[in-house]
């Protein structure tokens, strides 16, 4: 009786040399299961798996080797690119093949190692687990990703609002104060109210122009951002001043210690700090002095708004002593902002310097 291995190399050798069968079953089944594996990973399993088969039955070993454990591959790739609903039936797949091919072999009454497909068996899980791994660490840095980008989206929100608060409550406030002193005096004192008039167009201009930066920088890209004024600092408190007194509140500036350059961020914080403390003072204190105190110490600098006016949460309802306290919490500072027990109101901020920029 003609044994069944003997009749598959009958067949072969109809078709070419018995010792090429092995390198062609191994090529058409690379090639065919490279094809369809990324588009359809269950079918490159099922191709890899009739491969090893097939070599099986041709009694090469080595050959059943290699293609199971390129069905292996193709269970590690699917685990890595596809969800579980697809890996896992792949798997599954390869590990039926094994326990029907021990199956068969006991229904044939033959005597075999089951420690082969076991190792086999293993090796699937293997590669499962090592894809399945993999797609879970990119799904995390995906995750991790989108979340970095909300975060930064966020924060550009809550900085290009600071700057706007900052940049136009100010403004607004001037403009609202000069306005007022124009009623009052519009009858008896003409002069006065052209006085006022004119810082009315001055500050309207300059809120205006500051507005039109900011949104001309928003509207285009990165490559295309005309180089925009240079950020202000507290080299403009003369400005403020200047504008505070035009409002009728006089700002006296005291400093303190070796003045010194400073970082642009700690810079911009603590002239923001000054500006929207003044004008809180012009809008809510009632008082037509304050005193700004700017201290430049060892490592830090600290910045001081104190008004004699009627106290209590000036600017609290609104946004200025928020933004003032993000500004500072950005930079790892210290800030206090509240009304004193003999009257008055005192904002008090304290922003380290980094060891390099003091240097």
């Amino acid at each position: 009786m003609l044994q069944r291995p003997n009749e598959l190399r009958h067949l072969v050798q109809y078709h070419g040399n018995i010792e090429d069968a092995p390198l062609l079953v191994t090529a058409v089944v690379t090639t065919l299961g490279a094809l369809l594996l990324f588009r359809a990973p269950l079918a490159a399993v099922a191709v890899a798996l009739a491969g090893s088969v097939f070599a099986l039955g041709m009694a090469v070993r080595e050959t059943t080797f290699v293609l199971f454990l390129l069905a292996d591959a193709a269970v590690g790739y699917t685990a890595a690119t596809r969800p579980r609903r697809v890996s896992v039936p792949a798997a599954l797949l390869c590990v039926a093949t094994l326990a029907g091919y021990a199956a068969w072999q006991l229904a044939r009454g033959n005597f075999f190692n089951p420690t082969a497909p076991a190792g086999l068996a293993s090796t699937v899980v293997i590669a499962w687990l090592v894809g399945n791994t993999i797609r879970q660490n990119r799904a995390h840095a995906d995750t991790v990703r989108a979340q970095a980008t909300r975060q930064a989206v966020t924060a550009e929100r809550l900085r290009i609002a600071r700057e706007l608060h900052d940049m136009v409550a100010h403004n607004i406030g001037i403009i609202t104060i000069q306005a007022g002193v124009g009623s009052r005096v519009m009858d008896t004192q003409p002069a006065e109210t052209r006085k006022a008039l004119d810082a009315i167009e001055a500050t309207g201009r300059e809120t205006l122009a500051g507005l039109r930066r900011m949104l001309g920088a928003l509207r285009k890209g990165e490559e295309e951002v005309a180089p925009l004024d240079p950020v202000p600092g507290l080299a403009a408190l003369d400005q403020l001043v200047g504008r505070s007194a035009a409002a009728g509140v006089r700002v006296d500036v005291r400093r303190l210690g070796e003045r010194r350059e400073l970082p642009p961020d700690v810079d911009l914080a603590a002239f923001r700090i000054v500006q929207e403390a003044v004008t809180n003072v012009v809008r809510h204190s009632g008082t037509r002095d304050c005193t700004v105190t700017v201290d430049h110490r060892p490592g830090e600098l600290a910045v001081d708004v104190l008004d004699r006016g009627r106290g209590g949460s000036a600017g609290a309802s609104g946004y200025g002593i928020v933004g003032m306290r993000e500004r500072v919490g950005l930079l790892h500072g210290e800030f206090s902002a509240g009304p004193l027990p003999d009257g008055g109101f005192r904002v008090a901020a304290v922003l380290p310097i980094p060891v390099e920029a003091a240097r």
